[in-house]
């Protein structure tokens, strides 16, 4: 009876620990006031259709509770939606409220950002650096690569014949 109470315990650990990934990884979330949030890299945007006259809204971490104390962001006013994004967001818990230009507060969504923020791209040295390479880059002539073969081979042969003589004084 144990046993299969172990089973139980054990699989039903696997199943959450398997669903644990795709209940973190669902970067949008539509809130019941229309506020669509997503987070994708390290960009959060928000999209509604419910301030047609325009807008602003806040991003605000934790800790933070005011629309005034957050990054703010003007809601571009598009066809039929308003959309505002933040790029270059830290990793954490945020939430986003949005407030339109009549005065009315349209409501607040959170959102959790996983990622690290884009960096700026810089240009890189035109070839590289060469370390590592050894004498790969340069072109030797074939009379550098005879000498360096007979010096390998006379190396090779030393330590032969050095080993052979050290093994014949202790069969005597």
């Amino acid at each position: 009876m144990r046993t299969n109470t172990q089973i139980f315990v054990r699989s039903g650990l696997i199943a959450a620990a398997a669903a644990l990934p795709l209940t973190v990884a669902a970067p949008s979330a539509v809130a019941d006031n229309g506020i669509t949030v997503t987070s994708t890299g390290s960009t959060v945007s928000v999209n509604t259709a419910a301030c047609p006259g325009g807008g602003n809204a806040s991003l605000l971490s934790s800790g933070l509770t005011t629309f005034t104390q957050g990054r703010q962001a003007a809601l571009a006013v598009g066809a039929t939606n308003q959309t505002a994004a933040w790029s270059n967001v830290s990793p954490g818990a945020y939430t986003v409220i949005v407030n339109c230009n009549d005065g009315r507060n349209v409501g607040s969504q959170p959102v959790t950002v996983t990622t690290t923020p884009t960096l700026p791209t810089t240009n890189s040295p035109a070839l590289g650096v060469r370390g590592g390479i050894g004498g790969g880059i340069k072109d030797y002539g074939t009379l550098t690569m005879v000498g360096g073969g007979v010096l390998v081979a006379a190396a090779l042969g030393g330590g032969a014949w050095y080993l052979r003589r050290r093994n014949m004084h202790h069969r005597t």
